[in-house]
């Protein structure tokens, strides 16, 4: 797990400072503090560097990166993990292959120009983005995992492109200038990211299952997009009969694999653990496939609505794990808000994601560099509250009226604790959206419920700029409509989740940048493809069988789980919101003093200082209920992190930073 960093110009005479490289590796050492390296060709215009986070091939000299080819014709940088690697090596090397080194990355440098890029990627199992430059084809490719686990960015000013893992790499490029777009400002306030965009002009990432060509041509650069993989939910005429022990069956076997590949580490591997089935899954059977006891790492929140500490302590002992908890209140939560965003670069509505880098920091700080985790189950399962009500509203025709409404309401008092921001509180209809879908899918919502308090909230020209601007329409134009006709209404709703929310806020600011902050590298068993692609052939109504959601997975860990989490429904992990505790409340309003003074807003010339006031005044209401607050302390925490945001990357000088810190870490190219 690593940082990677790239520039390619379209004249290949155009030389490339090499110290530019290190400084855009040094800017994201957090990714890979065990080293770095450069490497240029000269006479191709391209070249890429990269931070080191060792845990596969340990020797310092052997496994530095970027690799080139034996021949000379390849370039490769690679971040994540290519598992089950060893298979692929020990076969390669039947075919006479020369392995130079014991890394997992190196499989690129003989698959590819042996088979192609397309065949290359049918074979990679993990979670991974890389940039390999191909000398003969005078192409660069940007590839990046299949449900967007490891991030990667890219740009184009100019004549020259440049690429990295986070933004900060690219903002460290002196030609690239931060800046705010209107559409992209918008949904920072409302959560949901337009798929394959990003908050700032030019910047765009490559999207899951995506690889991005740069075809160097008559001192051009040809850019093109294709997608090599999706869920490719079956049609429903053409899913094929299962019976439910099948599914379960399978299911169990299929993540057995994918948590015994993910153990493979020069390294220890430690795990997760909160008070859901995902982590408790993953660690049962992570216990049961060691030699020796699981570490594993839990969250303890002080409130007791939103603590499963006691939970995850029953699964610890049930499988003989050494549990370590670490307890968090508001003073962490908001104290370490702005550093968070600093890793996120985007805006965060609940403090989960600082929950997530403290996490991180403690897993790192007890000698530990890799975790397993639970991301992706309830998104292949039927997990989340969202995705129980299309299926009642949506997909069950055998209901009439009042029995749906009845179903809603069940599960409108079930969720109570989330609605305003798991669940919306009112009924959202968006035409783009239910035009291409058939429906608003539930899990986009609550934050299109946003929408209206957004135009207020602006500056006056961008209220006027976006004042004619469609989120949900925007989304939807993103959406592939081949992937949604013909689908039950479930796999409708997994399937836009997975393309907007599991990619750009799970994945992400819950995920690989909290974790990577600290160096940490977190596998996400669930999200491997293999367990994906049958996870998709399975039955609605055994995903979710009546209330019970997850009732496979369930079903697949009965003799794993504690009874009461077995018999327990899904409760969405995230902190407390601010308005829960006066605690955090104040901690909260400290940095709204900070950030949204009415000097600072005005000065940053994004936002209205009015508007802000009014959102304050209304949160203090008490006519406001508790989704009302829930909403609010959403929107606020979106505010601040706009303008952190703008103090951080635009009025910040980045290729100084990351100058200062090569000098700092004495790397020199």
């Amino acid at each position: 797990m690593c940082g990677i960093a790239g520039i390619l110009h379209a004249q290949a005479q155009d030389t490339i400072d090499p110290q530019l490289l290190v400084n855009m590796a040094a800017i994201q050492h957090h990714r890979g503090p065990d080293g770095f390296g450069c490497k240029i060709f000269d006479d191709h215009g391209v070249g890429f560097s990269h931070a080191r986070l060792s845990i596969i091939d340990l020797d310092e000299d052997r496994g530095r990166q970027p690799f080139v080819s034996a021949d000379g014709t390849l370039l490769l940088a690679h971040n994540g993990e290519f598992y089950d690697y060893q298979r692929i090596r020990a076969r390669l090397t039947a075919q006479d292959a020369r392995f130079a080194t014991k890394s997992d990355s190196e499989i690129i440098l003989h698959l590819y120009p042996r088979v192609g890029m397309e065949q290359t990627l049918e074979q990679l199992r993990g979670e991974f983005a890389f940039s390999l430059y191909d000398k003969q084809e005078e192409a660069l490719y940007l590839v990046r995992d299949r449900f967007g686990v490891k991030p990667l960015y890219w740009t184009q000013v100019g004549n020259t492109l440049v690429f990295g893992s986070e933004l900060k790499v690219i903002f460290a490029h002196p030609q690239v200038k931060p800046e705010f777009t209107p559409e992209g400002l918008y949904h920072q306030l409302i959560q949901t990211m337009v798929p394959g965009t990003t908050a700032f002009k030019g910047i765009q990432q490559v999207k899951p299952g995506h690889v991005v060509r740069i075809q160097r041509s008559d001192d051009k650069l040809l850019i093109s997009d294709r997608k090599y993989w999706d869920l490719d939910f079956p049609r429903e005429s053409e899913r094929e009969p299962m019976s439910e022990e099948t599914a379960i069956e399978r299911t169990r076997e299929e993540l057995l694999n994918a948590v015994a590949l993910r153990l493979e580490a020069d390294v220890p591997v430690g795990s997760y653990l909160s008070g859901g089935i995902d982590s408790c899954a993953i660690i049962g059977l992570a216990s049961a496939c060691s030699q020796g006891p699981v570490r594993a790492f839990t969250i303890g929140f002080d409130d007791d609505k939103y603590d499963e500490s006691s939970i995850a302590t029953q699964m610890a002992e049930r499988c003989g794990a050494e549990q370590d908890i670490m307890r968090l209140s508001g003073n962490e939560l908001y104290g370490h808000f702005e550093e968070t965003i600093w890793h996120t670069e985007r805006t965060i509505y609940n403090t989960l994601a600082v929950a997530k880098l403290l996490m991180s920091r403690h897993v790192n700080a007890n000698k530990y560099k890799v975790v397993m985790t639970g991301e992706g189950s309830d998104e292949l399962f039927g997990g989340y509250p969202a995705f129980r009500r299309d299926m009642f509203l949506h997909g069950l025709d055998s209901l009439n009226a009042e029995e749906k409404a009845h179903w809603q309401s069940m599960l409108s008092e079930s969720n109570a604790l989330f609605t305003g921001s798991m669940l919306a509180q009112t009924q959202v209809d968006d035409p783009a959206l239910h035009f291409t879908v058939g429906f608003t899918p539930s899990c986009l919502q609550p934050w299109l419920a946003c929408a209206p308090l957004v135009p207020d909230l602006l500056a006056a020209d961008l209220r006027e700029t976006l004042k004619d601007y469609q989120p949900g329409a925007a989304i939807a134009d993103t959406l592939d409509t081949d992937q949604l006709q013909g689908r039950h209404a479930l796999d409708k709703a997994q399937y836009v989740w997975c393309k907007t929310m599991l990619e750009g806020q799970i994945l992400t600011w819950g995920g690989d940048r909290v974790d990577m902050a600290n160096s940490m590298e977190a596998r996400p068993a669930f999200l491997d493809h293999h367990l994906a692609e049958f996870a998709v052939q399975i039955p609605p109504q055994y995903r979710i069988k009546g209330r019970i959601e997850k009732y496979v997975l369930r079903e697949a860990m009965k003799g794993i789980l504690p009874e009461v989490l077995y018999k327990r429904e899904k409760f969405a992990f995230m902190a407390p919101p601010a308005h829960t505790d006066q605690t955090k409340w104040q901690q909260m309003k400290k940095l709204a003093d900070k950030h949204l003074s009415k000097e600072r807003v005005e000065a940053a010339g994004l936002l209205s200082f009015e508007g802000i006031n009014a959102l304050f005044e209304r949160h203090d209401d008490p006519a406001s209920t508790t989704a009302d607050k829930v909403q609010i302390d959403a929107v606020i925490n979106h505010l601040i992190g706009v303008q952190v945001m703008h103090q951080h990357f635009i009025d910040a000088d980045i290729p100084e930073l990351a100058r200062n810190r090569a000098e700092q870490l004495g790397w020199a190219a």
